[in-house]
């Protein structure tokens, strides 16, 4: 299908709106919420930080979390509801209703680990599965220094179908096929690239398994522009036994690479898209965030459901918001792609060549 009738399509999709305060409660703790709806919130909010987090840490969990948000939500087809056919939930929570089905789907390939993880979560609770995941990935990514405070409208019934499979993107797909699939869900593929800004906390376990926890980016734990720099750089090396399907070459000992998110840096139409992102930490910020707020709600109507955002915790700043050259690396490492405008001039970092560490499992 041809991107300007996909783009016609997208128009259709959902835009968050929020609920507008309805009443004051009082919640445990002596917190306060707007609506007494998201008071059992602040009791997930606890448990999870505890149980499930790490007593609130960015790591394993946090970015497995913010995954499954996608994972869940991205089985939405808007083409095939025009043709009046079942196109997914969205973000149902169908991934975790379904998990036997949904998790041996190819590109699900390890989600079924946090699934299960997160499951008994919701069910001691009584909160749908759809709404777990998504309050789960915002908290977690508020762990994460430089972070974004992500909207969490809450609501989601537990009914839900199987999604249908080849509906999420693979890091061997090439930056045309993962932009068509965009489009049906309805995103643009600046969209996507702001959708990237997650593997900045991400690390992968599955393309390479002989490396589990290896990071996309030489700052795993911080939600910073480092990944939208690095993955500008040459790639020199394989961290692990590669190459495998979805892998090239990195910049870096200890970091991975995926050949998604090289292709789509250096594509016509994104890669000034990625570049801006290289100095400008609150914007990626703001457009990342509005992106999530879209993908959170795919398959709702926003205004029928709950916002308790407040109950999110609000991150740490950031401790820069431009992004430098990892130490040994200097601006001639940088294959600059976009046409319109020269890729920034860096700061090296000191010190002998950078080495990254694998993010250790909880």
């Amino acid at each position: 299908m041809p991107f300007k009738t996909l783009l016609a399509i997208a128009a259709l999709a959902t835009v968050a709106v929020a609920v507008p305060a309805t009443t004051d409660a009082t919640c445990s703790k002596g917190r306060t919420a707007k609506n007494a709806a998201c008071c059992k919130w602040f009791d997930v909010l606890d448990d999870i930080q505890v149980n499930l987090f790490d007593g609130g840490e960015c790591g394993e969990e946090t970015h497995e979390s913010l995954r499954l948000t996608f994972h869940d939500a991205i089985g939405f087809s808007l083409s095939a509801l025009v043709e009046g056919k079942f196109g997914g939930g969205g973000a149902d929570g169908s991934i975790m209703a379904f998990s036997e089905i949904e998790t041996n789907f190819h590109a699900n390939n390890g989600v079924d680990e946090i699934v299960e993880a997160q499951r008994p979560f919701a069910i001691k609770h009584g909160v749908s599965f759809g709404d777990f995941i998504q309050f789960a990935g915002a908290v977690g990514v508020s762990n994460c220094v430089g972070g974004p405070r992500l909207q969490f409208l809450a609501g989601r019934s537990n009914n839900s179908q199987v999604a249908p499979d080849l509906t999420v993107p693979e890091p061997s797909d090439s930056p045309n096929k993962i932009f068509l699939r965009m489009l049906d869900a309805g995103f643009t593929p600046n969209e996507v690239v702001a959708l990237l800004a997650s593997h900045s906390v991400a690390a992968q376990d599955h393309v390479d398994e002989s490396i589990p926890g290896t990071p996309f980016d030489s700052t795993p734990g911080t939600f910073d522009t480092q990944f939208f720099a690095e993955t500008m750089l040459k790639g020199t090396l394989f961290p692990g036994d590669g190459p495998n399907d979805g892998e090239v070459l990195s910049p870096l000992h200890g970091e991975f690479r995926l050949q998604s998110d090289a292709a789509i840096a250096r594509h016509p139409l994104t890669s000034c898209e990625w570049q801006s992102f290289v100095t400008d930490h609150d914007t990626m910020i703001k457009k990342f965030t509005a992106a999530m707020a879209k993908l959170s709600t795919l398959g709702h109507i926003p205004a029928l459901l709950t916002d308790c955002s407040e109950v999110i915790p609000t991150p740490k700043p950031p401790k820069v918001k431009k992004a430098t050259l990892p130490a040994g690396k200097t601006n001639k490492d940088i294959e600059g792609a976009c046409g319109a405008t020269p890729f920034p001039t860096l700061a090296t970092d000191p010190g002998p060549a950078t080495s990254v560490a694998p993010v250790p499992p909880s």
